[in-house]
């Protein structure tokens, strides 16, 4: 018998047309809760209806961020089941995120049996629907009310459901980046590799005066000598150069994304020459210059894969690959959602049913 109590609503909310879901703008029925506290630790498992989460004006995490999430989502397959797609992988990062926000860790297997039991509770919010999913928020703040900087003494674990669409509007479409070369976005020895609301929350600035020039996203450079390339907006980074996938290695202020690791996997398996090197912004521009550059894109659990069609740094605009997406990126995207969807053989185990 599960140890998470469930309380079902006596007011479900009205469905969105799966048509025209967006990213992150609807939320389903129900919400899983557990409380920390340092004398008892992680208790009171439940699942009850999504409502506003009571928070005294002084809890910690509104006024230092002591905060923790993740993202994943549950795929739709043919057969009309949900499927995960590596949430162990999820749940580990999380937990290498609390430690290094000084927050306790959740026990792996109560962990997945929350997301299991509150996927199996709202799962007629599942859209079912090629390029939509449901994606699964969990988040852990620090909810002391105190005025100090320290780390917590008690802790709120949430997760929540939210039925979305394809991440960019344009879908597969190339997008525009602008090369970040004021703002950073992380350090070494930072918060960089944690999935914490500090790192996008440095990041928005940016995006904002990205988006009113007419980019769809940025791309971060190193914090010391602003060189070297890190991130994509929130995905990591891929260049296919003389037939070679490169990839920035992870070094701390890179978010070790699961998409990356399996779009790594896969390009090995597929006897793809790929590798983590550290790589300027110099170095791409020259090598699409010179028609070395074939492809770009990002990869992420929000978009899976996302093309770039062109770089601006300071006064030079680059297109890549006559701003189409190649062949690369299409067949990782193609085979990542296959995987997820139960569409083409899961050779690396990295799918569970619901």
């Amino acid at each position: 018998m599960s140890s998470i109590a469930v309380t079902l609503t006596h007011a479900p909310r009205e469905k969105p047309s799966p048509d025209n879901l967006g990213f992150g703008n609807y939320f389903t029925d129900h919400m899983f809760l557990m409380d920390y506290a340092s004398a008892k630790g992680w208790h009171n498992a439940r699942i009850v209806p999504y409502s506003p989460l009571p928070l005294d004006p002084a809890s910690m995490v509104l006024h230092y961020g002591q905060e923790v999430f993740e993202g994943l989502k549950a795929y739709g397959a043919a057969d009309g089941s949900l499927r995960l797609f590596r949430a162990c992988d999820n749940i580990r990062r999380f937990n290498r995120s609390c430690e290094r926000l000084g927050a306790p860790p959740i026990d792996e297997a109560l962990f997945m049996e929350a997301i299991l039991l509150l996927l199996r509770t709202d799962a007629d919010w599942s859209p079912h629907k090629p390029d939509a999913s449901l994606y699964i928020r969990p988040f852990l703040i620090a909810t002391d009310a105190f005025l100090g900087v320290r780390s917590s003494d008690s802790y709120l674990f949430v997760i929540i459901l939210s039925p979305v669409g394809a991440y960019y509007a344009t879908g597969m479409s190339p997008t525009n980046i602008l090369v970040e070369d004021e703002d950073v976005r992380a350090v070494r020895g930072g918060l960089g590799y944690a999935k914490t609301g500090a790192n996008y929350a440095a990041t928005i600035r940016s995006q904002e005066r990205a988006k009113l020039k007419g980019f769809t996203q940025v791309l971060w450079l190193d914090a010391l000598e602003r060189r070297y390339i890190e991130e994509i907006g929130t995905s990591n980074a891929f260049f296919v150069i003389n037939g070679t996938a490169l990839t920035p290695p992870l070094g701390g202020s890179i978010l070790p994304g699961i998409t990356r690791d399996s779009c790594l996997r896969l390009l090995e398996y597929w006897g793809v020459p790929a590798r983590e090197t550290p790589l300027t912004i110099d170095e791409v521009i020259s090598a699409c210059e010179s028609g070395r550059l074939e492809e770009a894109f990002a990869s992420g659990t929000a978009a899976v894969i996302s093309p770039v069609g062109s770089l601006t740094y300071k006064d030079t605009t680059v297109t890549i690959n006559n701003g189409e997406v190649g062949p690369l990126a299409w067949r990782l995207y193609d085979t990542l959602t296959a995987m997820q969807r139960g569409a083409e053989d899961d050779i690396f185990g990295w799918v569970s049913k619901v």
